[in-house]
């Protein structure tokens, strides 16, 4: 065998997205492009706003000298300020320079995490549903998944996780708004979260990070202020990228900010620098940095994300399905009209309609659907989800 038992067991247990998106491919093949409405990717087909591309542009026609070449691991210290400026402005905490490392996207941000703060055995508490890459980025780095369930509306269920923190617990990892439900999770449980985690820390005398995931951050609808987690707990680190908020999932762009009032934040620090050099990232993208520090303050138009999300849900509540309805990112987390969720998966197939099962996601008898994508896609599943909903929910 060429590869590992765990990279072939973990092949076969997960990778769902792209699973459906092989699967995708093939009825494309089959029945036409046209012909098949493929919900199953979160591959957002907004183009970046016109800030982005007059700066690119900008930076196209007048290259400075050297600015393809290494620099700090952290990254460009321009850029890391720039990220300090708009953080301070939006939590009212003195970020600075010190407090930024520039990554390759969220998903090189959260690895370089991990890597930094994990001894082996080390638990790391997850949420579900969750981002399904999670549980792999966490045995990555020798640590050990603990999934924790969330409420029925799929909010924090603080005392589920207090039951869950044990002595060997390093870390309790959110992502709002959440992939897949696009819940935000509100100030108050966020206050309440910090309050439990605080308390575990004094009764087995550890060291507990909270690490946001916050792709999403600026997608957030129905006129919502993001629930910041900085203010509510020291040992806060956020892993973020510019993937959906500039739409550039491509460029791997993003950043890690460490709470300024942290205090043991200059270790830290190093330990992340370390980690992003001895992973392989060695530094953020060089282009994209000189980009993304002249459009902190820019984003894609999060108005045509509000109105792809209520065209799905008004027209799948109308149908009879169940739905928690988003509050953000680009996701509906129906639940299945049958328990067995990869079943009516398939079903869905039979209509050339694609989604994901809940299992992927840790919350199997659910479904995601994703809708950053054009509306003749979204407006051409309608027929399938209905002929589906006719047979399984009358």
């Amino acid at each position: 065998m060429p590869i590992s038992e765990y990279v072939s067991r973990s092949m076969e247990e997960g990778g769902w997205i792209r699973r459906m998106f092989e699967v995708g491919i093939a009825l494309k093949a089959q029945y036409g492009e046209d012909s098949v409405f493929d919900l199953s990717l979160g591959n957002p087909i907004m183009e970046p706003p016109e800030e982005f591309h007059a700066e690119l542009l900008r930076i196209a026609q007048s290259p400075s000298p050297g600015m393809h070449r290494y620099m700090p691991n952290a990254g460009y210290p321009e850029t890391r300020q720039a990220v300090a400026d708009t953080l301070a402005a939006e939590t009212g905490l003195p970020f600075s320079v010190a407090d930024i490392l520039m990554t390759c996207g969220a998903a090189g941000a959260a690895n370089v995490v991990l890597r930094a703060i994990l001894n082996p055995g080390d638990e790391v508490i997850i949420l579900s549903p969750f981002f399904g890459e999670y549980v792999y980025y966490i045995q990555n780095h020798n640590g050990v998944p603990v999934i924790v369930s969330t409420t029925a509306e799929f909010g924090l269920d603080v005392a589920a996780i207090e039951a869950a923190i044990t002595s060997r617990t390093r870390a309790v990892m959110l992502n709002s708004p959440n992939n897949p439900s696009g819940v935000v999770y509100p100030a108050n449980d966020i206050a309440a979260l910090a309050d439990v985690i605080t308390q575990a820390e004094n009764r087995y005398g550890s060291e507990i990070f909270i690490i946001s995931d916050e792709p999403y951050r600026r997608i957030i609808y129905d006129d919502l202020t993001y629930p910041q987690v900085f203010p509510h707990y020291e040992r806060t680190i956020v892993v973020n990228s510019h993937a959906k908020d500039l739409g550039l999932p491509g460029e791997r762009i993003g950043h890690i900010a460490i709470h300024p009032d942290y205090a043991g934040k200059a270790e830290l620090f190093d330990g992340l620098v370390f980690c992003n050099r001895v992973l392989g990232f060695v530094n953020a993208p060089a282009l994209m940095q000189h980009v993304v520090r002249a459009v902190q303050d820019a984003s894609v138009d999060v108005g045509e994300y509000q109105r792809k999300r209520d065209f799905l849900y008004d027209r799948l509540t109308g149908m009879g399905y169940s739905v928690v309805k988003p509050q953000g990112a680009f996701y509906l987390f129906p639940r299945s009209p049958l328990a067995d969720d990869e079943a009516f998966v398939a079903a869905l197939q039979e209509y050339n309609v694609l989604v994901v099962p809940g299992k992927g996601f840790g919350t199997p008898g659910h479904f995601r659907i994703s809708y950053c994508l054009e509306d003749r896609v979204l407006e051409g599943a309608m027929d399938g989800f209905a002929r589906a909903a006719e047979q399984y929910l009358r």
